[in-house]
């Protein structure tokens, strides 16, 4: 199966996600998602630089396949206005086990953050705010 890297405006359905990604060689199937909170805000606006993010997710995938022996890495990150609630991520690792599969969740979520090219700005009482790196 091809691994799904990609950075989008849509919402992710992630049922669908889920059920795309499930291969019969696959013991566990982690899934994170990544959801807008209420930290005093009413929304997020999320911007990235879609070529090189999409190019950096897929060096992540390949990271956690190598360092944990996954058998794959999806991952969809959102851009645009998101509201309260909204899904941002979506993570789904396929893994003959599970305890490779949470260990190579968790270093994708941590090293989405620190390499790949995404901004957010909360937006409070229809104000933006300053730009800030995802973390």
């Amino acid at each position: 199966m091809t691994e799904i890297l990609r950075i989008q405006k849509e919402d992710i359905n992630v049922g669908k996600l889920i059920a795309e990604t499930r291969s019969p060689a696959d013991g566990a199937q982690l899934v994170f998602v990544g959801c807008v909170r209420d930290d005093g805000m009413e929304a997020l606006e999320i911007e990235a630089f879609v070529p090189v993010a999409e190019k950096d997710l897929q060096k992540i995938a390949s990271e956690c396949r190598e360092q944990f022996g996954v058998n794959a890495v999806h991952i969809i990150h959102r851009y645009g206005y998101l509201a309260l609630g909204e899904t941002i991520v979506v993570i789904i690792v396929c893994s003959a086990h599970r305890g490779e599969g949470y260990d190579a969740s968790r270093y994708a979520i941590e090293r989405l953050k620190e390499l790949v090219p995404i901004w957010k700005q909360e937006i409070v009482n229809g104000e933006k705010g300053k730009w800030v790196e995802m973390h």
